[in-house]
């Protein structure tokens, strides 16, 4: 065999494991997709120095473009999150799809889905994305099949739609009323939505005069661009040696972020939940619970040489900031290696009340939503609001409306 054939069939192999690998998790639930994960060929849209098990890795995303600051602002996303995303929309044969966010692999693998008789619109805001995604989209054989354009997605098509499902790709922090419009009536939207800087790829249909959720999966994608942007506010507070720790605020930002100055050069304190969790068992919903109902959440991100940086597998990036102080989920063992117990270490001079907060709501979380059934969401466009809102609910405003985050009551 030449190198080029013994090549390509161990990309063969690989893809076919990798299907394999998501079938028994839970991720390929259909025939169809099965079908394309295993007709389309990842390592094609992927930087050709990239190696074939990076590639075909299932939680593996592959980054295609960086800024000037070398921040990754186009990818190939994870595979088991393209499936996931691909299942949620619900697809079928002859289903008209408008992809936002190209990349050229998701969209085949959506045209294997759907068909020729169905219909693929892929979009992005930059040029080099589009003209990349295209070409590698016609070397694949997809010319006649995925339509690219260079587009701000914020804003309608023209000439296309109605959609029987958009799949948006790229972190989105609000829904585009123009999506709205594109959607068909029995339409899905499936989108990467940030809530509070926690994000969950959610499957929503029209139902009434608002959005509801029929799925949602924990993921992580590059930020939108153009018109949908969304900026978080950053507090940078310096150490004693200037590195710096980083509180981010999606939304919700204290007025005054002066009150937080020198406080890393204070003492810390610390409040212990007595809840606990055993290794290698997921807690990702506890992040969501804190995004829906602690005043003054955010996100944190720390230097390396900071002292934050040194215990970093100590934490987890969730943070509370109240008045001139800060508190962040901690974690410390439990004896003899049985896992680790949820707690708050916390700076400045009144860091026990946020430290306080945190613990109150880990608790909450243990007590009301811990092994329970999943949240669900809403999106009530400006305009539509719910008639109440209950204890149990979250509510968190956009631009364009208002997401609630509906957590299973006792």
């Amino acid at each position: 065999m030449t190198d080029d054939s013994s090549e390509q069939a161990r990309a063969a192999e690989l893809r076919n494991r990798l299907a394999d690998e998501l079938v028994a998790a839970g991720h390929i639930r259909s025939a169809q997709v099965e079908a394309a994960f295993r007709t389309v060929s990842r390592h094609a849209f992927v930087p050709a120095s990239t190696p074939l098990e990076m590639t075909y890795a299932a939680d593996n995303a592959v980054v295609t473009k960086r800024d000037a600051h070398g921040i990754a602002i186009s990818s190939v996303s994870a595979a088991y999150i393209q499936v996931a995303m691909i299942e949620q929309a619900e697809l079928r044969s002859g289903m008209s799809v408008l992809e936002i966010g190209s990349g050229g692999y998701n969209a085949a693998l959506l045209a294997e889905v759907v068909g020729a008789d169905g219909q693929v619109v892929s979009v992005d805001i930059d040029p080099e994305v589009t003209d990349r995604a295209a070409a590698l989209l016609t070397a694949e054989g997809y010319a006649d099949r995925v339509e690219v354009i260079t587009a701000d997605a914020e804003n309608e098509i023209p000439g296309h739609g109605p959609f029987q499902a958009i799949i948006v790709t790229v972190g989105a922090w609000d829904v585009s009323p123009a999506w709205l419009r594109q959607l068909a009536a029995d339409g899905t939207l499936v989108l990467p939505l940030r809530m509070n800087g926690v994000s969950r790829s959610i499957a929503f249909g029209r139902e009434g005069d608002h959005l509801a959720s029929t799925s949602a999966v924990v993921c992580g994608f590059v930020p939108m661009q153009g018109a949908g942007e969304h900026a978080d506010r950053e507090f940078r507070l310096p150490d004693a040696q200037g590195r710096v720790v980083t509180l981010r605020f999606d939304d919700g930002a204290p007025d005054d972020p002066s009150l937080l100055n020198g406080v890393l050069a204070g003492r810390r304190s610390e409040a212990w939940s007595g809840v606990t969790i055993g290794h290698g068992v997921s807690f990702a919903d506890l992040h969501l619970w804190l995004a829906s109902f602690l005043p003054g959440f955010c996100r944190m991100a720390a230097d390396e040489g900071t002292e934050l940086a040194r215990e970093r597998k100590t934490w987890f990036p969730y943070a509370a900031v109240r008045g001139d102080s800060f508190a962040y989920l901690s974690v410390r063992p439990l004896p003899q290696g049985e896992g680790v117990e949820f707690g708050a270490r916390a700076y400045g001079p009144h860091g026990e009340e946020p430290a306080a907060a945190l613990v109150d709501q880990i608790r909450a979380w243990d007590a009301h939503a811990r092994n329970r059934s999943d949240p669900t969401f809403a999106y009530w466009p400006t305009g539509s609001a719910p008639a109440h809102v209950a204890e149990n609910v979250a509510v968190l405003r956009k631009t364009h409306g208002l997401v609630t985050i509906s957590w299973p009551r006792d």
